[in-house]
């Protein structure tokens, strides 16, 4: 097996992150519209208990491609991550494919943000048209993401930390109302009358699996603790510590909100346009409820956009160093940010603008449907790649005691994890709504593959063409 020093491309960006700020970025980056606005659609969609199971197997999922991820990344802790990983030990067709796959989910995704905080300012500005204010935070995220890494770090750092302080804030005041101790404005204490067995699956089960795209949305973003590993400081140690952190609150987080919310709220009464964390704070009597929980709410989706934003750019960059993009995207500033990437990324986040001629909550579960699906397929190039990688590993003679961080049951882990995913796709295949979505990112995931060995194979005909040198 070779040394992972000779595998790593040369690392021209600055380790400037500390444990915290890998830590805050990862969970900042999944708390945010999946949680805020998405968890309410999905109770409306797959009531309580459909809900409450699919976001039980998203995190069953979430820690097998966490686990996997955790392995490859403290043995090789680049930029590029999964791509670079799938690259070298899968083939470097995957590597590409998977590559571009999660940059235009991730680029997709930070639209789906920009849509998002565009709803949310109609609170304040009902007659302002949302687009508007999605080219609004754009122009703002994109000065954000031209600072140094050091300074987009401790902004996330704070970010993320305002808005865990909120989660925990909703979970106490929340699990009170269900109780009495909260008196709620318009509904006497519920108790647990909306979790009674008869009412917990309206939709039957089957449709958890199909809403299980919305719960796959919502935890994206805590896969950004391996894209951040190049620009982080003692990879070995903190990477780990990250990730054993980021599983429990995440899980923890959603699960206790999704219980509340169920509780308090009956699924038909949820949806998409109008936060249940707004609403429930603004019943719970709460001053300037609506006005504060809006703001972090915003706050909490500019973040994530933010992240994610952080992520295609940095991913295409370390494309751009293996040939897998233009050459263009590898150039930095005097300030080590890769400009070029991050002007290209900001190009994808256009498709928020659509809110100027479609209505938004169309845009916004579009626009989730296609990160959902990149964000699958990429959890799946993971555990592949986790699964070749320790085989090689083996087969090359090394001890599993040298590695800083194991995956644990494999080769059963990454094996599980992947079918986990194929279901998930298989069931999207069966959602007529979803459907063209599934076809899309899969053919576009194709295409990249073909077109990756078509330029394998011109390369080599050149090679073969060209005389040889006397």
């Amino acid at each position: 097996m070779n040394d992972p020093s000779n595998l790593m491309p040369p690392q021209e960006l600055n380790r400037s992150m500390k444990s915290r700020h890998l830590l805050m970025l990862s969970l900042g980056g999944v708390i945010g519209t999946g949680l805020f606005l998405n968890a309410g659609y999905t109770i409306n969609q797959a009531g309580p208990g459909g809900a409450i199971l699919g976001y039980l197997v998203g995190g069953l999922i979430l820690y097998m491609v966490m686990t996997c991820l955790g392995e490859l990344a403290t043995y090789m802790p680049v930029t590029g991550s999964f791509q670079t990983y799938a690259t070298k030990f899968v083939s470097p067709s995957a590597g590409f494919s998977l590559g571009w796959m999660y940059f235009v989910g991730s680029a997709a995704t930070a639209g789906v943000e920009f849509t998002a905080a565009g709803i949310l300012m109609q609170h304040w500005f009902p007659d302002v048209p949302v687009w508007i204010w999605c080219a609004v935070f754009m122009v703002f995220l994109f000065s954000l993401n031209a600072l140094t890494t050091r300074g987009f770090a401790e902004a996330e750092f704070w970010f993320a930390g305002i808005k865990v302080l909120a989660v925990i804030a909703f979970i106490i005041i929340g699990a009170l109302a269900i109780f009495g101790a909260v008196p709620l404005a318009d509904r006497p204490s519920p108790g647990m009358a909306n979790l009674a067995p008869a009412g917990l699956f309206p939709a039957g089960i089957a449709i958890v699996f199909v809403t299980m795209m919305n719960v796959i949305f919502s935890y994206q973003g805590s896969e950004l603790v391996g894209v951040a590993a190049g620009e982080t400081e003692n990879p070995e140690k903190n990477i780990p510590r990250a990730i054993r952190t980021i599983l429990v609150r995440i899980i923890l987080f959603y699960i206790a909100s999704i219980v509340i919310l169920s509780a308090i709220f009956p699924s038909s009464e949820l949806g998409l346009m109008e936060s249940p964390f707004v609403t429930l704070m603004t019943l719970a009597g709460v001053p300037f409820a609506a006005d504060i929980m809006n703001f972090i709410i915003l706050t909490a989706i500019l973040s994530v956009g933010n992240s994610c934003l952080y992520a295609s750019t940095r991913l295409l960059w370390a494309m751009s160093g293996e040939g897998m993009a233009p050459k263009v995207f590898r150039n930095l500033t005097k300030r080590k940010v890769p400009l070029n990437a991050l002007l290209f990324t900001m190009i994808f986040s256009l498709l928020s603008l659509l809110t100027s001629f479609m209505e938004a909550d169309a845009v916004f579960v579009l626009l989730m449907s296609i990160a959902g699906i990149s964000v699958t397929i990429s959890w799946m190039g993971i555990a592949l790649s986790q699964f070749m990688f320790r085989r090689k590993y083996l087969k090359a003679g090394n001890r599993l005691e040298d590695l800083k961080y194991r995956a644990p049951l494999y080769p059963i882990l990454p094996l599980f994890c992947i079918a986990f995913c194929l279901l998930i796709l298989g069931f999207l295949f069966v959602d007529p709504t979803q459907r063209i979505g599934l076809i899309y990112g899969v053919g576009f995931f194709i295409a990249c593959m073909v077109f990756y060995k078509m330029k394998e194979l011109r390369a080599k005909k050149v090679v073969a063409e060209t005389p040889a040198a006397e």
